[in-house]
């Protein structure tokens, strides 16, 4: 371990990025805001119940305080990337922290379910300013010969908070009421800001215009299509759904032919003109509709068709984390020394093996069963995550590291939402004869079905991994 810190806050002749004293520190905040904005999108799921009750809502209507926060990030992901590039990433992720925490006291002190989920819409905004820069911050904070690893430290904290979102929900719901949950993000906000106001890289940002008619198409695309998936998992009228879906499609044939045409684009497509690039957005894209496939169909055959509480459904997910925190470092480490597509490609074929052994699950399959399975999927996913996203930075000019980071952050949200449509349609299309056969078994068959996609999606994700590997390694872009 004193290695490895030395390591990654050592200064070399000819380093770029922050001194080493001042990265310390500057990791710190980010290691903070990450957490914060990831816990919040986990966090409050344990609490709904307790909410509708103190509220006196509905439970069904208690539910958008989950589906604002992600609403708001799916629809302004692509926005605040292009507004870090044209005002500066330090001043969009304090701006970002500070709506956060603002918006965590407006909701602590919520009378009503309207104001609550207002409250949430502008968190959700607030942490999608932070998070959607975060990967781009990394690489002006440290050298790039250590992006690898720095990289691999944020999937650590990324995977890690998710893990952690529920069991810290339920401890502190154990002894305090629902709005500490979001008051408790007040003080570590503050200190993030104090500390990101001292250390972060001031980039002024390239100036310019900002193509605000682009945000518009993007977030209407991108919320439409969020909306749409949610509608298609609580088996929404199919009038509504295929509207929201035909709303998605011409605003996303709007939006790429804004780009094309418009001087200063939200979205510059020539980002895409690296090979590297786009195949590492498509490896990431295809992988997470993998991860949220199986995200979504687990839980339905842990308890529809096993029969376990929700909390054991619960904890039968952790090993997947827990392995990506330990294996993410140091892939991330590896991704700094060998060729980051060899890397990525052996762990998304880890993780399609761990996918098809799920899938093979049998009737009666036992928690140990579950557990190891989980892991194995944990361990590829942590070993393709980090080499890939320093993959998809490297083959990216620094100047366009805010666009970088916006479509990181997009194949992630996008995936995952594709995932939880795909498991809803297969859901939806046993319903129908729910009536008359075992719904156990129909549940069983559902999900097994699910996780041969989600195998298939990650399988098609190792082929286009694969086919990055005769082309060495990737050159460093800098301009």
């Amino acid at each position: 371990m004193p290695g490895f810190m030395s390591r990654l806050f050592g200064d070399l002749e000819g380093d770029d990025g922050l001194p080493g004293a001042v990265r310390r520190v500057a990791i710190i905040v980010m290691i903070l805001g990450t957490s914060m904005t990831v816990l919040d999108g986990s966090i409050v799921n344990v609490a709904l119940p307790m909410i509708a009750r103190s509220l006196s809502v509905d439970p069904a209507a208690a539910v958008w305080i989950a589906n604002a926060y992600i609403l708001a990030g799916a629809m302004t992901m692509v926005a605040f990337a292009s507004i870090g590039e044209v005002f500066g990433f330090r001043r969009l992720y304090m701006c970002g922290i500070l709506v956060f925490t603002l918006a965590s006291l407006g909701c602590a002190l919520s009378p009503s379910l309207p104001v609550l989920n207002g409250m949430r819409f502008l968190q959700g905004l607030g942490g999608a300013a932070a998070m959607s820069i975060g990967p781009a911050l990394y690489r002006y904070i440290f050298p790039t010969r250590l992006l690898g690893t720095a990289l691999g430290i944020n999937a650590l904290v990324v995977a890690s908070s998710t893990a952690a979102g529920p069991a810290i929900g339920g401890l502190m719901l154990s002894v305090l009421s629902w709005p500490w949950l979001f008051a408790v993000n007040v003080p570590i906000g503050i200190v993030t800001l104090l500390l990101a106001r001292r250390v972060l890289p001031r980039n002024p940002g390239r100036g310019g215009k900002f193509d605000a008619t682009g945000a518009l198409l993007s977030a209407i695309a991108l919320g439409s299509f969020v909306m749409a998936v949610d509608g298609l998992s609580r088996h929404d009228s199919w009038t509504q759904e295929l509207l929201l879906g035909g709303v998605a499609l011409i605003s996303t044939v709007l939006f790429i032919i804004r780009q094309r045409k418009y001087s200063a684009p939200l979205l510059p497509l020539d980002i895409f003109a690296s090979q590297r690039f786009s195949m590492a957005v498509a490896t990431s894209l295809c992988s997470f509709v993998g991860q949220g496939i199986a995200f979504i169909a687990l839980p339905f055959l842990f308890q529809g068709a096993y029969g376990f509480s929700p909390l054991l459904s619960a904890a039968l997910f952790t090993p997947w984390p827990v392995a990506i925190a330990l294996t993410a470092p140091i892939a991330g480490r590896l991704a700094d020394r060998y060729p980051a597509a060899l890397l990525s490609t052996c762990g998304l074929l880890v993780l399609t093996l761990g996918l098809i052994l799920l899938a093979c699950l049998g009737e009666h399959a036992s928690v140990a069963d579950i557990l190891w399975r989980a892991f194995i999927c944990g361990l590829g996913f942590g070993f393709f995550q980090s080499p890939n996203n320093r993959e998809m930075l490297s083959n990216a000019p620094r100047s366009r590291s805010g666009t970088a980071s916006g479509v990181l952050a997009i194949a992630r949200t996008f995936g995952q939402s594709v995932g939880a449509a795909l498991v809803a349609v297969v859901l939806a299309a046993t319903s129908v004869a729910q009536a008359s056969a075992n719904t156990a078994q129909l549940d069983a068959s559902a999900v097994h079905l699910s996780l041969w996609l989600a195998s298939s999606a990650t399988l098609l994700a190792t082929i286009i991994s694969a086919l990055r590997i005769r082309h060495g390694r990737a050159p460093e872009l800098t301009a």
